[in-house]
């Protein structure tokens, strides 16, 4: 191979300025990007907090992110955007219109990650990325990690 660097810095590097990204701007717009991620969740459907935590359990694997969604959830509440009904969130109508437009502006930041490729050119890296995990040992068929 003729990288100047190896795939783990790429793959660490991106991996950050996706994340750095995501939290700029939804902090700007008053949610973290957990919040964003029930919103989506329970876009889908109600769910308990058990449900919301195992759906979103991949992405407390950083050690400053909480285990659970129960700090997440009580600010969305207080904010209107979700409610509680017998030990069941749901999305309001409120959380509704502002997952639309924050689903908005994260899909400029897609766009932007991916602006100079072309569409071949993104499938082959996503392809090449599960191939990789593949021969590392995930298993799509296993729970996701």
């Amino acid at each position: 191979m003729n990288a100047t660097r190896p795939l783990g810095y790429w793959l660490k590097l991106v991996d950050s300025l996706i994340d750095e990204q995501f939290a700029a701007t939804l902090e700007e717009h008053g949610v973290t990007r957990r919040q964003w991620q029930v919103l989506n969740l329970l876009e889908q459907q109600p769910a308990t907090e058990p449900e919301l935590t195992a759906g979103l359990s991949p992405f407390f694997a950083s050690p400053d992110e909480p285990a659970s969604v129960s700090e997440h959830l009580s600010e969305l509440v207080e904010s209107g955007w979700i409610s509680l009904s017998e030990g069941e969130y749901s999305i309001t109508d409120r959380g509704h219109v502002s997952l639309l437009k924050l689903s908005e502006l994260v899909e400029r930041i897609r766009t932007q990650s991916g602006q100079d490729l072309d569409g071949s050119e993104y499938d082959a890296v996503v392809a090449t990325l599960e191939k990789m995990a593949r021969n590392l040992g995930w298993d799509p068929d296993l729970e996701d990690r």
